[in-house]
């Protein structure tokens, strides 16, 4: 399969009334109060954390604001939820666009003020608050925001490989909202700071400029730039049910910073994919892709890969990242020491593999086993959760 096909929960409902428990649609007693309670929080800050990935600043406490906030509204109406989240979550005029792309994404495309009425009863997602209103639709049946939002949180920790169709291209829809911040690094270049370096010649042409009087101390400090991050994909048979999405994830990464990120498709030759994946729509830098790959879904020669890739030194100082299950085709020793002198050259190693996120994965293939000992990260690959967790780590948390 090539690539060219083109989030977590909120689950909030009508408030619950005191009595006994609402029967679902189809019979079923609903959850109690206080499990909802806990839905709705769980929903709350899986919308806060995919606005993270996206880049809005919805931190711990921009997230308890926006709690107490729903609590004095009704969190099963779009328009509360929408305008709630906006006041409480964004920092500035610059996050905004990017909120509505993700309250549209996480909600499924329901927007403030125009939920469709639902044949299915969320009272099971509602939390007891009383005095609040019932928040039916004008039809008298609840909006779909809560079932809407509670399977875009289920489908953020499921794996790729597992995805239906329909559910593939829902997560591809997310994975082209996510932001990945960049560890800093200091560049040669300096500009102006309150401490630091004493700037000589800044400070004798401030005395000049006085005529001579003393004039305070001025100084100097490095500016900083993002430090680069490389991505090299396996595109091989092995890694046919994930390639397609790690490398939507690299389109996202090369929107967040490109001018400090290069990707390369790995098997049986080393392809630059960078300009392919600088195009603005998924869909058109998927295709793009898709036709400057010439060994897609073939063997996997890593260690010859990384010999050619080590000797373009695109990888010194750089955070690299691998992406592959270590199924080598390859001579295994020649990975060994090309992991080896990758490890001497890039600023950080960091392997991606689809499997760890499995329970019981053991790293066994002989590619797995001599790549490691030159690994600094060792990180899962197979969901939306775990593509955050990366975008987080390039981010510097590690540090």
């Amino acid at each position: 399969m090539r690539p060219g096909a083109d989030g977590p929960p909120f689950a909030a409902g009508p408030p619950a009334a005191a009595g006994p428990p609402v029967a679902e649609a189809g019979g079923s007693p609903a959850t109690s109060p206080a499990e909802a309670g806990e839905d709705l929080v769980a929903v709350l800050t899986g919308f806060a954390r995919t606005l993270r990935a996206a880049g809005v600043p919805a931190d711990h406490e921009r997230t308890q604001n926006l709690l107490r906030a729903l609590s004095h509204l009704d969190a099963s109406r779009p328009d509360d939820v929408y305008w709630a989240g906006r006041v409480t979550l964004c920092a500035s005029a610059d996050d905004l666009p990017r909120y509505d792309r993700v309250f549209r994404a996480y909600f499924g495309g329901l927007r403030a003020g125009r939920a469709r009425a639902s044949a299915t009863t969320v009272t099971r997602y509602a939390p007891a608050r009383p005095g609040a209103r019932a928040g039916r639709g004008e039809s008298g049946e609840p909006p779909a925001l809560a079932a809407t939002a509670s399977a875009t949180e289920v489908l953020r920790t499921r794996d790729v490989a597992a995805m239906t169709a329909a559910e593939l291209a829902e997560a591809h829809r997310l994975l082209a909202l996510l932001r990945a911040g960049r560890e800093r690094r200091a560049s040669r270049r300096f500009r102006p700071a309150r401490r630091g370096r004493l700037d000589g010649r800044a400070t004798i042409r401030e005395t000049l400029r006085r005529g001579g009087e003393t004039a305070g101390l001025r100084y100097r400090t490095h500016r900083t730039r993002p430090r680069r991050v490389v991505l090299l994909i396996d595109v091989s048979g092995s890694m046919t049910p994930y390639a397609d999405t790690l490398l939507r994830l690299a389109h996202a990464l090369v929107r967040s910073e490109p001018g400090a990120t290069e990707v390369f498709s790995a098997g049986t030759r080393l392809t630059r994919l960078t300009a392919e994946l600088r195009r603005r729509d998924p869909a058109a830098a998927m295709d793009a892709v898709s036709r400057a790959i010439p060994d897609w879904s073939g063997g996997t020669r890593l260690g010859e890969e990384l010999r050619r890739f080590l000797a373009l030194n695109d990888a010194a100082g750089a955070v690299v990242v691998i992406a592959s299950d270590g199924w080598e085709r390859g001579d295994v020793s020649l990975l060994g020491a090309e992991m080896a002198r990758l490890s001497r050259t890039a600023h950080r190693v960091i392997w991606v593999n689809p499997h760890k996120g499995r329970e019981g994965y053991e790293p066994l293939t002989a590619g797995m086993r001599a790549a490691l000992p030159h690994i600094d990260d060792f990180v899962a690959g197979h969901s939306l959760a775990a593509y955050e967790e990366l975008a987080t780590l390039l981010g510097g948390a590690h540090a």
